[in-house]
């Protein structure tokens, strides 16, 4: 089921027009319902990047959306992003390019993520539910960037380093999704993951989010030539241990 059936059983007698592409304004009574729906098929299956979305989107809006706004708008950087209103896609960073690019910068970081996890920045699913045409770029902004978020900690793509990052995105940017996977995803893992997590990557995480700048600030496309080291360094950002090697160490899921 997705997000647009759990919408059809929920009908009003007529709709806000669409304030941008894909827009579909939604009542509070079906904010609830999605919110609730979205959150019970993410729970069941975490893989659903359509339900998470869904959820990210039912849940942020006004105040949380309106804070990360707010994060923004308070940084030169981020001014320019929402000035700019760049896309990340594989056209838009030309991951050819990226690939030459020295060891050790953003860029290089960044595709030899997108390598190793077999990802792609295109897959990021579009945002609709957001009654702002600035609000939706803001989360559009932040969805784009996960990747990124990914590459500059080095957390994989699996469950658990998708748990991990949460906890940091919660602590950094305080979006009610990221709160309700940190704190949902880890029952379904296996012991040995949820002791990794509670010993090792939940206080890294807590930490370093909590300290780290926003990272809905960072105009990734100006950093993709520049040291990944630096940038953790401005961003204050320690990087985690490299939770494959403790999985291979440990032998363990």
């Amino acid at each position: 089921m997705n997000s647009r059936r759990f919408l059809s059983l929920c009908p009003i007698p007529s709709r806000s027009p669409s304030l941008y592409p894909g827009h579909v304004p939604l009542s509070l009574p079906e904010r609830i319902m999605l919110a609730i729906g979205s959150a019970v098929m993410s729970l069941y299956n975490p893989r659903r990047a359509d339900m998470i979305a869904a959820l990210s989107e039912a849940t942020c809006s006004p105040f949380f959306i309106q804070a990360l706004h707010r994060d923004m708008l308070s940084t030169k950087s981020g001014r320019r992003v929402l000035r700019d209103r760049p896309r990340i896609t594989s056209a838009s960073l030309n991951l050819p390019k990226l690939r030459s690019l020295p060891a050790g910068s953003v860029g290089k970081e960044y595709v030899n993520w997108l390598d190793v996890e077999h990802v792609s920045p295109d897959t990021r699913t579009p945002v609709r539910y957001i009654d702002d045409p600035e609000l939706a770029y803001v989360m559009q902004r932040h969805r784009e960037s996960h990747d990124f978020y990914h590459a500059i900690t080095g957390l994989p793509v699996f469950i658990e380093g998708e748990i991990a990052l949460k906890w940091f995105e919660w602590c950094n940017m305080r979006l009610p999704v990221a709160a309700l996977s940190a704190l949902f995803a880890p029952l379904k893992l296996p012991s040995p993951a949820r002791r990794r997590l509670r010993e090792i990557y939940i206080p890294w995480a807590v930490r370093n989010g909590l300290k780290a700048n926003s990272l809905i600030d960072v105009y990734w496309e100006e950093e993709i030539e520049n040291s990944a080291d630096e940038l953790r360094a401005r961003l204050g950002i320690e990087r985690p241990p490299d939770l494959r090697n403790l999985r291979r160490e440990t032998k363990g899921p």
